[in-house]
């Protein structure tokens, strides 16, 4: 293991460079700003006129169309939607200087072929472990997000000094930053979306909600156990792991999940997730996604209208709405 803080950072890899943001999504505005309040030369590339435009104007940033803003750019940060920037690659990839730096916060177009650098440019990864909002956040209160580290090509001998030099401007060397590969790092963040973060944890939730609710139990106090209450287990967990999480629970809790928990999520699950990542690695999913995307997507659409009406969101808008302070501080 490779882990890099801020006593790593070559404070003249990225001096005087001008960084151009592609994109100002969650993740692009976290990192433009934090790169421009750490004393860099910032460029957000956004369509001229649009939603993201006027809002990095706002914020006070330089904004140009893509392609002019990746013309003078020493380092490319491809920040809009994993499936938009096979297309924007092409519309500035002519713009782009010999030997520049194009920089992903995820490895996917790269590692599944999607985008295929010159050879010329030094290609990196610098992937936040956490959402923009968080990013920013963390920044501004003086911490940071700990990030992934990849490098997949270094034309220039400089490439991971650059890189880890980005990571320094987003605050993500105070949380420690990584080494990995373009294809650890997509593969591990899709698995963990799909099987644990995203699609595991709000499955088990749902379910949990649906089988209190079907016993006969007020939608209310089944989403309370379900789903509120489950902040206060993943806060222990990330601050202290296991353990912490045992110290601050009861005993009854304790024995609860050491004898009940396993037959819930058990080999039977672990059996899905193996498959589950297997498409990940022999690339299914990606061709799935993409084609679904190139398709228009229908079915994506369908399926995330079904899961955002299920009852437990309309219970639980009522319930969030009595706790406003849930919204303080989101920008």
């Amino acid at each position: 293991m490779k882990l890099y803080s801020r006593k790593d950072v070559d404070r003249k890899a990225l001096r005087g460079a001008r960084i151009a943001v592609l994109g100002y999504g969650s993740q692009g505005r976290a990192h433009a700003l934090n790169l421009k309040d750490s004393g860099h030369d910032v460029v957000v590339g956004a369509r001229k006129g649009g939603p993201s435009w006027k809002k990095a104007r706002r914020d006070g940033l330089a904004v140009a169309v893509p392609a002019e803003a990746a013309r003078d750019a020493d380092l490319v940060a491809m920040l809009a939607p994993d499936l938009a920037q096979k297309e924007l690659y092409a519309e500035i990839q002519s713009s782009l200087k010999k030997g520049a730096t194009l920089l992903f916060a995820h490895g996917f177009n790269v590692h599944f072929g999607q985008i295929r650098p010159r050879r010329d440019l030094d290609v990196v990864l610098i992937a936040p472990k956490g959402p923009g909002d968080l990013v920013r956040r963390q920044y501004t209160q003086g911490r940071g997000v700990p990030c992934l580290l990849a490098v997949a090509r270094d034309a220039t001998g400089k490439a991971r000094a650059k890189a880890l030099a980005y990571a320094d401007g987003i605050g993500g060397t105070r949380g420690g930053v990584l080494q990995t590969t373009f294809a650890e790092e997509t593969e591990t963040d899709l698995f963990g979306e799909q099987a644990v973060l995203c699609g595991g944890a709000t499955e088990l939730v749902v379910k949990g909600f649906e089988t209190l609710v079907e016993a006969g139990y007020q939608p209310e106090v089944a989403y309370y156990e379900c789903l509120h209450e489950l902040k206060l287990i993943v806060d222990l967990l990330h601050e202290g792991g296991l353990a912490k999480m045992h110290r601050f629970i009861s005993d009854t809790a304790k024995y609860g999940d050491l004898t009940r928990g396993p037959r819930v999520v058990n080999d039977r699950t672990k059996k899905e997730m193996r498959r589950i990542l297997k498409e990940i690695q022999d690339g299914r999913f990606a061709r799935q996604w993409i084609a679904e995307s190139a398709s228009g997507g229908r079915n994506y659409r369908k399926l995330l209208k079904q899961d955002l009406k299920h009852p437990i969101e309309k219970v639980g808008a009522a319930l969030r709405a009595r706790m406003p302070w849930l919204e303080e501080g989101r920008s």
